[in-house]
């Protein structure tokens, strides 16, 4: 099993594992996953029922799935909502496809494989867009990128919803340093300034758990 393989099957212990350190006295990762989950999925349906101008969710794409943690918990959190999830590893969407396989909905997720920053899929076409944990494994220029693309595939007045890391303690960081070689360029990318130049309005931030950040945006018209 090559590196590439074995992160696809490393991705579901290692979510487990942060979800527990970020919330240590729940009784359990499940426990603190859902709430970390549900804070993120809270703040994306206020955002679009505050700003879309009562536009239903009826397509969702979550572009940088990996192995589809985020995308199952849109789909069950919108179930009559279409998502797509779309990764550039074909490993990982291998294993996002094995997983789903169990679910049973009556609206299976749809798997793409492709990049985030040029995805092919039509323009307008989506009423929200995650980006979930993606942004600080990327350099600022592939950022732009994303986010320029998220804007083409949103429908006006969709919402774009960014789930990443908030600022770090200075040990954990230096610690995070060893492994994500482009968080200084994260924390450097000022999110509400490159949203307002790709044509995003109502930017909200609000902390969804006490390491994680989600920010919000609605598609102008």
């Amino acid at each position: 099993m090559d590196v590439r393989s074995q992160a696809a099957f490393d991705c579901e212990p290692a979510t487990r594992a942060l979800w527990k350190r970020t919330f240590p006295a729940l009784d359990s990762w499940k426990e603190a996953g859902e709430l970390s989950r549900g804070n993120w999925a809270d703040a994306i349906d206020s955002h679009h029922a505050s700003f879309s101008g009562g536009l239903p969710v009826g397509d969702v794409v979550d572009l940088g799935c990996s192995t589809a943690n985020s995308s199952r918990f849109l789909a069950d959190r919108f179930p009559t909502a279409q998502v797509t999830g779309l990764d550039l590893s074909p490993y990982f969407l291998a294993v996002a496809q094995r997983q789903e396989k169990d679910a049973m909905r009556k609206k299976p997720i749809r798997f793409v494989h492709a990049n985030a920053e040029c995805t092919g899929l039509p323009s307008k076409s989506f009423d929200v867009v995650s980006i979930a944990y993606v942004l600080h494994e990327c350099p600022q220029s592939a950022s732009r990128k994303i986010l320029r693309e998220a804007h083409r595939l949103l429908k006006p007045m969709g919402t774009l919803a960014i789930t990443d890391q908030s600022k770090l303690h200075p040990a954990l960081w230096i610690l995070m340093k060893s492994t994500e070689p482009w968080l200084d360029e994260f924390y450097r990318l000022d999110l509400e300034a490159e949203l307002q130049e790709c044509g995003f309005t109502n930017y909200r931030s609000v902390l969804t758990n006490p390491r994680h950040f989600t920010a919000t945006a609605t598609a102008a018209m």
